[in-house]
């Protein structure tokens, strides 16, 4: 290391000491600390396994984590008013993309923030429900366990890769949730409504492999789940990390210019 090259990390801890000082954590990843010690980024990131940024939910404060999560809470609650049916699946089993919204939440500030959401929307929209709310307790179980699976399993390996393999775990946790919210929650009520033949008439019509509520399960709410969990899959993948960006930009860099200011 070059005496140029540790002066300007020397000012950089001192800056951050500073910000410590006001009451601003800013986690810098290893590979900027890198690149601006070695005069080749490249060969720098060779010695630093762990070249990777931080986690939001460890660079934002509890006050912007819960401004973020009312503003993802604001969004779901509308996305949810808009939904579409499967033409393979039964009629009353229809995707809404308020899903996307709360695994987004779930990447960005963590499972908790994803589950909070979750229910805000699911409670908002229980004062409309047509299923007495059974539909929308369903709604939280399912993706409850969508968001907080990905998340984890993102949190434990923070590559697209992981992303990617909590996303796929999570649509299987959605599914096998599903399973028992359709069997015990949903076909109950429904039954109560009317007639059980009635309700599988109407789901034969549209898949003839339903015939009974075992095959409902089987050929109705497990491919759906899978597909709605694909489905929110994809937006999020689309979405994340440019929104993650717009998010740092516009929170963390600004805390960063204003210990740069006060130094």
């Amino acid at each position: 290391m070059r005496a140029g090259a540790f002066k300007v990390w020397m000012e950089e801890t001192e800056a951050e000491r500073k910000g410590s000082a006001l009451g601003i954590s800013r986690q810098r990843p290893l590979c900027q600390t890198a690149q601006r010690v070695f005069f080749f980024p490249e060969q720098a990131k060779k010695y630093f396994i762990f070249w990777r940024e931080p986690h939001m939910s460890s660079t934002l404060s509890s006050t912007k984590k819960i401004t973020y999560s009312a503003m993802f809470a604001a969004i779901a609650i509308v996305v949810m008013f808009f939904e579409f049916p499967l033409p393979f699946c039964p009629p009353f089993l229809k995707v809404d993309l308020s899903g996307a919204v709360s695994l987004l939440a779930a990447f960005m500030f963590g499972p908790v923030s994803a589950v909070l959401i979750t229910m805000v929307k699911d409670i908002v929209h229980a004062f409309s429900s047509s299923t007495g709310c059974v539909g929308e307790l369903g709604d939280f179980f399912m993706t409850s366990a969508f968001c907080v699976t990905a998340s984890l399993l993102y949190r434990r390996h923070h590559t697209k890769k992981g992303a990617i393999l909590g996303m796929a775990c999570g649509t299987l946790a959605m599914t096998i949730v599903g399973c028992f919210t359709n069997k015990y929650m949903l076909i109950p009520f429904f039954a109560n409504v009317m007639p059980i033949e009635a309700i599988l008439s109407a789901c034969s019509s549209v898949n003839p492999l339903i015939g009974s509520v075992d095959t409902y399960i089987l050929f109705g709410a497990v491919p759906f789940n899978l597909v709605k969990g694909t489905i929110l899959s994809l937006i999020t993948l689309l979405l994340y990390k440019r929104l993650s960006s717009f998010i740092r930009e516009n929170t963390i860099g600004k805390r960063v210019d204003k210990v740069s200011k006060a130094s």
